[in-house]
């Protein structure tokens, strides 16, 4: 992932990167984006919570902007946010989840500084999906737990990775 020189938030708040890159450290991200089995999982993971929103009163949005604590701004590939939380062009309230789907090229060490941002901001939720090997994990609390079910705790809010890439496979057909 490149990476460029300094530049102040406004400056990135009023630009156009095309796919739309993150702020980190003051500095311009590229995301890792592209690759089809990412982008497959990522329109799954977009449609489950989307076809459930009403019912868990819910709003679920694509490489939203979110601005974090930590000045970072951040694009979760999905986020899902209560629906009473009102509408900002660039959030700066956590949603309740924030879904990631991995990439061949994310390294550990990026990974970890965006779960930490997370935790930072107070998202309840974090989530990590594998398309290669069809795993998750809940990072949460920092650590990789291995789910297979995400659920959302005292809500009707869940993800079954097992429908989920059921879903993926009846697309690919």
């Amino acid at each position: 992932m490149a990476t460029s020189a300094q530049i102040s938030m406004t400056e990135y708040l009023h630009s156009t990167f095309e796919p739309d890159a993150e702020y980190v450290n003051g500095e311009i991200e590229e995301r890792n984006a592209g690759e089809y089995d990412h982008n497959a999982v990522q329109k799954a993971v977009l449609l489950w919570f989307d076809q459930h929103d009403k019912e868990w009163r819910t709003r679920t949005m694509q490489e939203q902007r979110t601005r974090l604590r930590s000045g970072n701004v951040r694009l979760p590939d999905v986020s899902v946010f209560p629906r009473d939380l009102p509408i900002e062009q660039v959030y700066t309230r956590p949603q309740l989840i924030a879904v990631e789907v991995l990439s061949p090229e994310d390294r550990q060490s990026k990974v970890q500084e965006r779960i930490a941002d997370y935790i930072d901001f107070g998202i309840a939720n974090i989530w990590f999906i594998d398309p290669k090997k069809r795993i998750g994990w809940n990072c949460t609390s920092g650590d990789w737990i291995r789910k297979d079910l995400f659920e959302v705790e005292a809500t009707p809010i869940y993800l079954a990775l097992d429908e989920l890439f059921r879903q993926v496979d009846a697309n690919d057909e």
